[in-house]
Formats: structure tokens, C-alpha cells, sequence
């Protein structure tokens, strides 16, 4: 051998001292020994393929369904594609697909050889709740609206054990409510404890997909039950976050505010359910073998808690809001990946920018401290029986005293009082009052999901309408508070909201986050079709009242750090079918991914760049031929193809967006 060449053998022993190169380095192992000038060996050593690089992802848009084909219009549609590019210049195509773990309301394996009604309703003490609208019928109540999804991995899972032949993976879902009893008569919406599952799945190995194995329903009874579960979100450390919207009005008749009937649904009693433990932030923990423990953080605020987003210092948690004067809100927690404690900020919008049009200037934020607390010590205020009257005192006609102010929250204007001492109570348990005491921006309509992209330091923010509150001149708008529109854009909106840290609240004390918005701007909107009037909608041949060309009514949102791309679930009155898109924000490119069903909302939305290698996004729809007046065209038509496809119109889909023949991914296979 020539001693100016090495070996095969010492160049091995040199690989194996070396730091190791990154995946997918132009410089391969197989490159540097053909550089070395070959082998003292006898075998042909055959060079691996170098590994190329992930450098983009992009979706091709689908078309909108129509009713020449209207099985396309009552199913989860998907006629679209992911590109991925690679740095050898080479692209790798996906065919997107549906992919259903199960359809509410049938049977699915519990994991203890029996079988659980998916989507199902429990009592306080895990016992079915039964339908008994239709004599000779009863049967379990389970729901057609299926919502915030998490998709995630547990250390120490053991495959064997769960009865998972490749990965074990796990999914979080909660359910919002059920529309209808069977008799198709009785609303049963807020009348029933919100059920969450955790669904064991089994992974291939070979091609990403995920299949059911086990449906665990986690027990919610140390919180009192769920109410009203709506969109989620995961927390950087691995748990499911999930939300109570609407929460139920402490100083309202029970009767008006279904807390009668939940309670007697949860807890066979009228009268036990207390408003005050509805309305918070619960957090879902998975354990290796399948189970779960919950708890909720009473020291988020009550609010219409509709999703949180944490930043990626695992203390900052930006929340959507979603009710008629709305705010944006942010909690600062004391420790990182720790819920239990921290301060509760509103914000101030200044300025007057138009959040209907794209492209105006951003509006900037300032933050009230509305107070600090343990989630131990406002459960304690509430289990001691603490009742609305002890907190402040609420009027609804001017009571012509200085000592009451004026305030607009959840669409009506009140005079309110706070009882002296009871500020904090006031701050975790009557929030939208508060907030609108001290002064904070309360003029939002239905802010819906949040979402993060970290890289760029900004945060994205659905409104789903911007009309009553929002717009100028209205009784539930509040002058000189920041959100004021000439007229309303019923298409919604999404909000993006840049992130920094230094920030003091308005009383001069520093804020101790990186990551608090400091403005907002309109980053895409929709568009209303409109009469000749300008102001009426109108609808297109098909039904939709607003373009179906681009977003309407924004819900869901999810961000992807590696496709830099914003997904956005609609929950739409607007168009025929609403969509999933899928928004890069930095080519700016608007896909159609996806079409729920007609009458149908877009939920469950969690995209997720790699688990294993695999990439998912995770979408769910609830209440299938849920008609409006938008509906007179297709109705008759897709009525009963859409009860043929979800059980009498009673179930709803579980699943996410695969690829063909192999789950979609952002590595190099």
C-alpha cells in the first residue's frame, strides 16, 4: 500500500474519533474515503447515498367543491398536495388524504378487551349519561363535536405493554358539546360535562400511519367537569392544554345560564354545579401506559378561554378569547413548564387601525396587571363558597352613583362596583368585568385560536367576525378603546402580533416575559360578498356569502416552525363548506387543503412537523348538516348523504391528513 494513502481501516478509526458531521452534509463518509484514495481491502466498498437536506414545503390548493358532485360536498374532502424540496434540487410529492381514527358514536377498543362509545358522555361518577328523548331508544349521549387535538409521545411508553406493534404515539381530544338529543327537538348545547379522551396509537414504522389501539376517557371529576371544550393546544413540555369557553355568568339566572340542567347532567343535581369552576384553563397529562391525570388552573382568569398558546420560554401564554368584547389576555407564570402561578395581564390597543382591511399599520398594546395568584388559592375562594355578590355588585340600568362605572362585557353595558378587599377575587374569577374596570381593550368580537412562530417572534391571532363591538358607532363599542371600524367585516380576520420582551405593564413595573405582544396588525382577511348596497350580504349561486376564495370566519390556527406555514381551521356561517388552509407567510401563497363537510366546522387542528420522522396535521370537524339559511340551495341534496356517512347526522370525524402510499414527512426517507 502506498504510504501516502490511508487505509480503509484508519480512515474508519479517523471517522470514529471525528465529531460526527450534520445529517445530510454534502460530505459524505463514502465521499472522504474515495478522497483517501480507496481501500487496502479486497471487497468493492460501495458508497452510501448522501443524505439531502429538507429546504422548503409547499401545498398546491385544491378546488371548492360543487353540487354537481355532491359527495365531495359531504365528506372530509381532500383533492390536494404537499411539496417537499430538498437541497440536491430534487422534490418529493404528496398526495394528501383523510385519514378517520374513528367516527363519534361507534364502538372502539377501551385496551381491557371490552369496547367504549367514541366520543361518549360520563357523569361525576364516570357513569354513562343516557338520552332518553326517544321512547324505547335510550342509549349513551356522545358528541358531533369533536375539537381541540393533541398529538404527542410519552417517555417511557412501552409498546408491549400498550399492545403497539411499531411506535407508540398518543393523541389528546376533547369534545366540545352535542348538538341535538336523538329526538332532534331538545338543544342539548351546555347541558352536558365535556368529555376529553386519550387515544392510544400505534405507529408504522415503515409508513407513519396511525391506527387506533386503545380510547381511554380521562376522569374529570377532582375538576368539577369540563364545560364547553373548545379549541387546545400543546404545551412545550408535553401536555395537552385544553379550554372552557363561554364561561357561564355567575350573576345570570342558573336557568340562563344552563347550569341548572349541566349540573343536573354531571351531577344528577340541579343545584350543585357552581359557576365559578367553569371557565379556566384545564391541562391534560398523559401517562405511559395510556391513562391520564387533569387539573385546572384557576389563576389564568375565567374567561372565554377558546385556546392557549405558550411561548417557547414555557411561561408566557397568549389566550384567545372568545365572546362579544373580547380582549387579548397574557399570563405570566412564575416558573418555567409550571401553570399553577403567575400574573394576569389585558391589554390597551392604541391607535386607530383599521383590523378589516390587510396590510394597515399596527395598533400598539399596553398591558394592565390585573393581579397575581396561585390556581390554589382562587379554587380555595370558590370552594369556600365565595358568591358573586361578595366580589362586586353589578347593575344594569345607571344607578346615577359616582362610585359605579360604566363597562361593556359579553354584549351588554353594566354598572359595576368591587367590593372593597375582593380585587383579586374580582381579577381571576370575574375577568371580562374586571379587565373592562380597569380600562382594557374589551372590543374584539370572537377571538378564537392562537398560535406561535418562534423564529420570527410574532404570534397569530383568529377573529373569527369583526362586527358589533368592533365597529364604530355601535352600543356594545366602546369610544377611544382602541378598536373602532368603519363598518364590519363579517369574513373575520387573522391578527399577527409581534413579540418582545422589556415591557412594563401601565403601572411602570416591569413585566417579566421576552415574549409579550407589543402591537397587533391585520395579516389576512376575508371578504364579504356584499349587495349592491354595500352592506348586505349576498349570496353566490351556490350559497356562500363571502368569497370562497379566501378565508371566512378564522378559527383554529396552528403554526409550522419548518414548513413556515399558517394553518387556519374555519368556523364559518359563510361558506357552504368551510375549509382548512394553509397560509405560508412568507411566500404569502393561500392553499385550500381540505373540505368538512357542508354545515360542518373545521376543529382538532395540530400540526406537527415530526414525530419519529413522520409529519401531521391533525384536523377534526363537528356537527356535519348543521344548515342555515346559507344551506337552501344544497339541503335538500346533501341531507342524506351526510346522514349516511355520520351516523344519522349524530357523528362527527376523528383523523388526520396523511399521504399516499406513505405518511408525509420532512426527512429524507
Amino acid at each position: 500500500m502506498s504510504q501516502n494513502l490511508l487505509s480503509r481501516r484508519k480512515a474508519l478509526q479517523f471517522f470514529s474519533a471525528a465529531p460526527l458531521l450534520p445529517l445530510g452534509s454534502a460530505v459524505s463518509a463514502a465521499s472522504l474515503l474515495a478522497a483517501c484514495g480507496g481501500s487496502d481491502d479486497t471487497t468493492p466498498v460501495t458508497p452510501p447515498v448522501a443524505k439531502k437536506n429538507y429546504v422548503s414545503a409547499t401545498f398546491t390548493s385544491m378546488a371548492a367543491p360543487k353540487l354537481d358532485k355532491p359527495a365531495d360536498m359531504s365528506t372530509m374532502l381532500v383533492k390536494s398536495q404537499l411539496k417537499v424540496a430538498y437541497d440536491d434540487k430534487s422534490e418529493q410529492v404528496f398526495d394528501l388524504s383523510y385519514q378517520p381514527f374513528f367516527v363519534t358514536g361507534n364502538a372502539v377498543s377501551d385496551g381491557k378487551g371490552g369496547k367504549i362509545l367514541a366520543g361518549a358522555y360520563f357523569d361525576i361518577n364516570n357513569q354513562p349519561i343516557i338520552d332518553k328523548t326517544v321512547a324505547g331508544k335510550e342509549r349513551q349521549f356522545f358528541s358531533d363535536s369533536p375539537d381541540g387535538t393533541s398529538l404527542l409521545t410519552v417517555p417511557g411508553a412501552d409498546k408491549t405493554k400498550l399492545g403497539v406493534k411499531g411506535n407508540p404515539v398518543f393523541a389528546v381530544v376533547q369534545f366540545e358539546y352535542t348538538t341535538w338529543a336523538q329526538d332532534t327537538k331538545t338543544d342539548m348545547y351546555g347541558k352536558l360535562p365535556s368529555p376529553i379522551a386519550v387515544l392510544t396509537l400505534d405507529q408504522d414504522v415503515n409508513t407513519g400511519k396511525l391506527s387506533l389501539v386503545k380510547y381511554h376517557n380521562v376522569d374529570t371529576s377532582s375538576v368539577n367537569g369540563l364545560w364547553i371544550t373548545c379549541g387546545a393546544s400543546l404545551s412545550p413540555w408535553g401536555t395537552h392544554l385544553s379550554s372552557e369557553e363561554y364561561e357561564p355568568d355567575a350573576f345570570a339566572a342558573r336557568s340562563k345560564n344552563n347550569m341548572d340542567a349541566f349540573s343536573l347532567n354531571l351531577y344528577g343535581d340541579a343545584t350543585k354545579a357552581n359557576p365559578y369552576n367553569y371557565g379556566h384553563m384545564p391541562e391534560v397529562i398523559v401517562n405511559a401506559d395510556g391513562t391520564s391525570s387533569i387539573k385546572k388552573h384557576y389563576c389564568m382568569g375565567r374567561i372565554s378561554h377558546e385556546l392557549v398558546q405558550v411561548m417557547p420560554d414555557q411561561r408566557t401564554a397568549l389566550m384567545g378569547d372568545d365572546a362579544t368584547n373580547s380582549a387579548y389576555f397574557v399570563f405570566v407564570a412564575d416558573k418555567a413548564a409550571d401553570l399553577s402561578a403567575g400574573s394576569l395581564y389585558a391589554a390597551v390597543v392604541g391607535g386607530s387601525t383599521d383590523f378589516s382591511k390587510a396590510g394597515s399599520a399596527a395598533a400598539d398594546l399596553t398591558w394592565i396587571k390585573l393581579g397575581s395568584a396561585t390556581s390554589a388559592e382562587i379554587r380555595a375562594l370558590v370552594d369556600g363558597g365565595i358568591k358573586p355578590t361578595d366580589i362586586m355588585d353589578v347593575k344594569t340600568a345607571d344607578p346615577a352613583d359616582a362610585s359605579y362605572k360604566k363597562i361593556v362585557a359579553n354584549g351588554k353595558t353594566e354598572w359595576i362596583k368591587i367590593v372593597a378587599g375582593k380585587e383579586k377575587a374580582a381579577a381571576f374569577l370575574e375577568t371580562h368585568r374586571y379587565a373592562a374596570y380597569l380600562g382594557a381593550s374589551m372590543g374584539f368580537t370572537k377571538m378564537e385560536g392562537t398560535t406561535v412562530n418562534a423564529k420570527d417572534k410574532k404570534a397569530y391571532s383568529a377573529l373569527q367576525n369583526m362586527q358589533t363591538s368592533m365597529v364604530a358607532g355601535n352600543a356594545v363599542n366602546v369610544p377611544g378603546n382602541g378598536i373602532s371600524i368603519p363598518k364590519q367585516l363579517v369574513a373575520g380576520g387573522v391578527m399577527e402580533l409581534s413579540l418582545v420582551g422589556g415591557l412594563k405593564d401601565t403601572a411602570g413595573t416591569a413585566i417579566a416575559s421576552e415574549w409579550m405582544p407589543s402591537n397587533v396588525r391585520p395579516l389576512i382577511v376575508g371578504q364579504d360578498l356584499l349587495d349592491t348596497d354595500g352592506k348586505t350580504l349576498k349570496g353566490d349561486a351556490l350559497g356562500n356569502t363571502a368569497n370562497p376564495d379566501y378565508i371566512a370566519n378564522p378559527d383554529n390556527l396552528k403554526f409550522s416552525e419548518k414548513m413556515r406555514t399558517l394553518f387556519i381551521g374555519e368556523d364559518s356561517s359563510q361558506h357552504v363548506n368551510n375549509f382548512l388552509w394553509a397560509y405560508n407567510i412568507d411566500t404569502k401563497q393561500l392553499s385550500r387543503l381540505m373540505s368538512v363537510p357542508a354545515g360542518g366546522e373545521s376543529t382538532g387542528l395540530h400540526a406537527v412537523d415530526e414525530i419519529n420522522g413522520w409529519t401531521y396535521i391533525m384536523s377534526n370537524f363537528q356537527h356535519a348538516g348543521d344548515w342555515g339559511g346559507i344551506h337552501s340551495t344544497v339541503k335538500a341534496t346533501l341531507d342524506p348523504l351526510i346522514k349516511a356517512n355520520y351516523n344519522d347526522k349524530f357523528g362527527a370525524a376523528v383523523g388526520y391528513l396523511t399521504a399516499t402510499p406513505t405518511q408525509m414527512t420532512l426527512v429524507s426517507k
